[in-house]
């Protein structure tokens, strides 16, 4: 009996059926070991040597696969077909030498494209050696994202309070979003006007025709700049006669794209489908390991990591033969089609993303796939397909009009397309996002009969005005074909990278947008201006290339690293002379349109509105950057730099108080202001002021007396509890809306819960409460859900407490983020909320009874949410000490 170590058990249990009883088939569950999250994992002046680690679920697994090895006659390491998987066969391979049970037993390493009898039983005939270069290539990537992440991080932390984490690829992907509205901020529109005729032939046909020359000169989208320009046109078209001067019907053949690679496959799913990027290699993931397929479990599509473009050529010839009998033999090209990468830094050795069997269509499939696996699928087969397909064949008219108006000429236009055979587009057609150019034709209808040298009668001139836009904002797609082009990072990583940068709250995604927050917008200006080479998109992608010519055996791996560390050493050791000044000084001036946007009345956008005298300037303060006066304390005018900047901006952080009414009771004045943490209502005023901020969801302008008042208002007196007699207070407090009795609270999901709940509401909320264990001071919160064991020992549980569930391990607890479903929490999640909370509050973390006097010495902190994520496999992860973090193993999209 042969082992075979697969990553996922999905697989597992279907490669077992496949290779019948003399094989026993285990699943690693994605890597098994990797570098703890703390200094030192990486030693640089010890010959970049690397300390690994295997957390408990890990071991266990290890446990399983030793075991079986004891009595096997081999071992067969079938992990994915990449640098990851390689890297995940070589621990593997390391762990059971260390544990002895290998002795003189064959190793043999088998890689298969496709979860289907055929392809993992002729890579079972077809074995090799662990790919070293492969494998030097991940200890490279895996230490340059660690030492990015480990010691840009802290330098942020030190210097820009408020900013989370710093990587290699993530700080890269977040400036070409922060470039971008950079762009759309300093962007100026222009004017420019649209002309065009509506005209009519001798047979009664109307079509539209745009202007092209005037008076002898070309006329480009935006030559005709004013009105008074465009009206002079005009007017010559009005009193100008028309005769048709050419037409031109020019064949034209449209050729099908690749099939799917990672990268465009999650473009079109985001184009198409609306799918995350994330969502798109989570439903991928489940086609190429397999779906039961009346009775069978097989992979529907090929591995999903991929940058090639080329398919196999049984499958070539599988898509011809299913475009024969789907659409017909004239759709079958004469020769198949063979296509090649333009990605920069692409990898050719595997195939792109594609059916595994072309006879197996979407209909034939339907009834087993649940609805987003449906349509993804869908997606994959016709693109496959399609790139086997004849070309579309195009008929292309273009019609050259000329008008005369008493000696003055002008020239016109009218193109329009006819599609005379459809070919590939039978089977699909591209879809573009919203600010790409679209392709000849695409925008064009059909034109009627039209005759050269005939008359044609006028019959409306149009004068449009329009004004240039701005670039749009990224989509998930449109960054992701970006980051492409310019070769950074891999497309393996993109997904996770995106999660990323929303994870650390850099950037929003608003209507599939990507908006960077202020925080994203302050570390990427810090970057640029202290660690420029570091996030420049030529060095990342040289980076990405070394990383290739690492695995193709033309680079020694170590000689990569230290080049690397030493320039980079030496930046990290020149910011320990950067004063605070310095970095806002910077900031103030890179990022001038967030920081100081423009005043409606002109006036200088650096001058304190509020005394007239003082300076405004960027202040980095406990919970990150606000705008503040230079005459603090004598003013106290303070904004909080948001995401949108502009004048809405200023104008809601104001710190001149908006008059609202007066209280009835208390004849105090109500006010709506704006502090250093955001808007609120105050009543009165002076130190005992009473004030309110403003709850989640409720802006500044949506503000009115009667909902001042209300805020104001609160706690507020629900009704006695009928068994206990005691008072039940509803209220809004700093994790949120509650009800309160008797020292108990509950959370309510609204502000409008908060004012509007009822006595026998607010009673069955603090039953279903106090039915999930008892909290509060001095007392064991109820335990929720056990999530495991604590890399320094101890247990770690979600617990529902006084402000609402939260994570519990040793002294430390940790806020579950609102709406966070207390059962979803994983073990990685924990742990990194214990590491955060824990460095945020300088707790020891005692618990490390093996090591007290170290614990007591350097307390632990956050954990990597510094690096990249990279070519990630499944992982958990453990909690960081402050000095450093490193990039999460994640587990695959």
């Amino acid at each position: 009996m042969d082992v075979v170590v697969v990553e996922s058990p999905a697989k597992a249990k279907t490669i077992n059926k496949y290779l019948g009883p003399g094989y026993k088939v285990l699943a690693s569950f994605g890597h098994v070991r990797d570098l703890p999250a703390k200094d030192g994992s990486v030693r640089p002046d010890d010959d970049f040597a690397m300390d690994w680690e295997v957390d408990a679920a890990s071991a266990k697994r290890m446990k399983d696969i030793s075991d079986a090895m004891k009595g096997a006659d081999g071992l067969i390491l079938a992990t994915d077909p990449d640098r990851e998987g390689e890297a995940i066969s070589w621990h593997v391979l390391d762990l059971l030498k260390k544990k002895k049970v290998i002795g003189d037993k064959p190793v043999k390493r088998v890689v298969f494209n496709a979860i289907t009898k055929k392809a993992v039983l002729d890579a079972m005939a077809h074995p090799r050696d662990i790919d070293g270069a492969l494998v030097d290539a991940y200890l490279a990537r895996r230490a340059l994202d660690y030492l990015v992440g480990f010691n840009l991080s802290p330098v942020l932390w030190r210097k820009l309070p408020g900013a989370r984490s710093a990587g290699r690829v993530q700080s890269v992907a977040l400036r070409l979003v922060c470039d971008r509205e950079t762009e759309i901020e300093r962007f100026v529109a222009e004017e420019y006007w649209n002309i065009s005729a509506l005209l009519k032939t001798p047979r009664g046909d109307e079509f539209e025709a745009r202007l092209v020359s005037h008076l002898g000169k070309r006329i480009q989208r935006n030559s005709v700049t004013n009105g008074e320009q465009a009206g002079g046109i005009k007017t010559l078209l009005e009193g100008a006669k028309y005769v048709v001067d050419s037409v031109e019907a020019k064949p034209v053949k449209r050729n099908p794209g690749p099939p799917f690679t990672t990268s465009t496959l999650q473009q079109a799913a985001s184009s198409k489908l609306g799918f995350s990027a994330s969502r798109t290699m989570q439903v991928a993931q489940k086609l190429y390991e397999g779906i039961d397929i009346g009775g069978e479990t097989v992979g529907l599509i090929t591995y999903m990591r991929t940058d090639g473009v080329q398919m196999a050529p049984e499958a070539i010839d599988g898509a011809r033969a299913a475009v024969a009998d789907q659409f017909g033999p004239r759709y079958v090209p004469e020769k198949p089609r063979l296509y090649s990468t333009k990605a920069k830094n692409a990898q050719e050795a595997h195939e792109a993303i594609r059916p595994t069997d072309f006879n197996r269509s979407p209909d034939k499939v339907r009834r087993f796939l649940d609805a987003d696996q449906m349509r993804l699928y869908d997606l994959v087969w016709k693109r496959g397909i399609a790139s086997q397909m004849a070309s579309a064949e195009i008929e292309r008219t273009t019609v050259e009009i000329l008008a005369d108006n008493n000696g003055e000429k002008a020239g016109l236009r009218a193109v329009g397309s006819v599609i005379r055979f459809d070919g590939f587009i039978a089977a699909y057609t591209d879809q573009k996002e919203e600010g790409e150019p679209a392709e000849d034709g695409d925008d064009e209808g059909r034109l009627p009969e039209i005759n050269a040298r005939e008359a044609l009668a006028k019959q409306k001139v149009n004068a449009t005005q329009h004004f240039t836009e701005p670039p749009p904002r990224y989509s998930e797609a449109t960054l992701i074909k970006k980051m492409e082009e310019l070769g950074i990072g891999r497309p393996s990583t993109y997904a996770a990278t995106l999660k990323t940068l929303s994870d650390r709250e850099y950037v929003t995604i608003d209507k599939r947008k990507l908006i960077p927050h202020s925080k994203g917008r302050l570390v990427t200006a810090f970057l640029e201006n202290f660690f420029t080479r570091y996030v420049e998109y030529d060095f990342t992608a040289d980076l990405e290339e070394k990383l290739d010519q690492i695995s193709a055996g033309e680079l020694n791996w170590k000689d990569v690293l230290r080049e690397f560390w030493t320039n980079f050493f030496a930046q990290i050791e020149d910011t320990k002379e950067l004063r605070v000044t310095n970095v806002l000084d910077a900031l103030n001036e890179a990022l001038a349109p967030l920081v100081f946007p423009k005043r409606e009345d002109g006036s200088d956008p650096r001058i304190c509105q509020v005394c007239g005298t003082g300076n405004l300037s960027l202040k980095l303060g406990k919970y990150g950057a606000f705008v503040g006066c230079s005459n603090y304390p004598e003013c106290s005018f303070t904004r909080q730099l948001t995401s949108e900047g502009g004048a809405d901006a200023e104008a809601s952080g104001s710190n001149e108080p908006k008059a609202l009414g007066k209280d009835p009771t208390t004849g105090e004045e109500i006010t709506l202001r704006s502090g250093r943490f955001g808007p609120y209502v105050q009543r009165g005023d002076g130190k005992e002021a009473k004030r309110s901020s403003l709850p989640k969801g409720w802006t500044p302008d949506s503000i009115d007396f009667e909902k001042a008042l209300s805020l104001l208002s609160l706690p507020r007196e629900v009704g006695t509890h009928p068994e206990t007699g005691k008072m039940i207070s509803a209220g809004l407090g700093r994790y949120g809306p509650f009800i309160l009795h008797d020292g108990t609270y509950a959370n309510l999901d609204s502000i409008e819960d908060v004012l509007s709940v009822g006595l026998n509401r607010a009673v069955t909320v603090l039953a279903e409460k106090q039915s999930k264990g008892p909290g509060g001071r001095g007392r064991t919160a109820a335990a929720l859900k056990e999530i495991g064991e604590h890399p320094d020992g101890g247990a770690i549980t979600v617990r529902d407490g006084k402000y609402g569930p939260y994570i519990n391990w040793a002294k430390v607890n940790a806020t579950l983020p609102k709406g966070k479903d207390p059962q979803s929490v994983t073990l990685e999640e924990a742990l990194l909320m214990i590491a955060e909370k824990a460095g945020k509050s300088g707790t020891k973390k005692t618990a490390a009874k093996k090591a007290p006097a170290k614990a007591a010495a350097k307390p632990k902190a956050v954990k990597a949410k510094a690096a990249d994520a990279t070519e990630a496999k499944p992982k958990k992860t453990t909690a960081a000490k402050p000095k450093a973090k490193a990039a999460p193993k994640t587990k695959k999209s």
